[in-house]
């Protein structure tokens, strides 16, 4: 695989140096700055649906208790807010910016990857799974193999493609530093992509560029923006 147009600007979790991380109007905003693509996290419900947020449990502001978000009702969860924005259902992100925008989809939440799978499937979005969770990933391979699949690594395997090729993946995201032009020769000559994350220099991303990577993932798409596309 050879790649000889721009990296493709993936909004780390939304706009999320404008907007609060991982809400609709983060996912918006970033659209509106010119990223083609969204990084979002996904969790399960008690009661089932998949939704949008960072972190593993939210904040009873009363109580100040932390809650995990597989403990909690879907209606529980949508009680909360990230900086008074609502925590979204996927199935809702997935609605609000349609067939335009490629959702790069972290399994983060155990339980995750049938039902993520599943609004992905009914909703006809471009969209992908990925995982530092590779058991997650086998499983997508099983449940739904026709969607594009992924592996997180923050680290340098003496073999680098193994955990993606033993999933059938397409897309490896690693950290930004361990990634070398080496690596995406080697994921290329594969017929595999490398994702950076999370680049928010200016001069790393046009390195990057010049390697031939396929997608940055980034907190400031404006930059990238500027930087890659002029």
């Amino acid at each position: 695989m050879s790649r000889t147009h721009p990296p493709e600007i993936i909004a780390h979790r939304g706009a999320s140096r404008e907007r609060p991380e991982n809400t609709l109007s983060a996912f918006r905003r970033a659209v509106e700055l010119g990223a083609t693509a969204v990084e979002l996290d996904l969790h399960r419900t008690l009661d089932g649906p998949i939704v949008v947020h960072h972190d593993f449990a939210v904040k009873d502001e009363a109580s100040g208790m932390l809650l995990p978000i597989a403990e909690l009702t879907a209606s529980a969860v949508a009680g909360h807010r990230v900086r008074g924005e609502p925590i979204p259902l996927l199935e809702d992100v997935l609605d609000a910016l349609g067939t335009d925008v490629t959702f790069y989809c972290e399994l983060k939440g155990a339980d995750t990857t049938a039902g993520t799978l599943n609004a992905i499937q009914s909703a006809g979005a471009n969209a992908a799974v990925h995982s530092f969770d590779h058991r997650l990933i086998a499983d997508a391979l099983v449940f739904a193999p026709d969607v594009p699949r992924g592996v997180l690594e923050i680290s340098y395997p003496v073999d680098p493609l193994h955990a993606l090729l033993q999933v059938k993946g397409r897309d490896l995201w690693r950290q930004k530093d361990f990634v070398d032009e080496p690596l995406i020769r080697a994921a290329h000559a594969a017929g595999a992509r490398v994702v950076a994350w999370t680049v928010n220099d200016a001069a790393q991303m046009r390195r990057f560029a010049e390697w031939g990577i396929d997608a940055i993932c980034t907190d400031d798409v404006a930059l990238a923006r500027s930087t890659l596309y002029g």
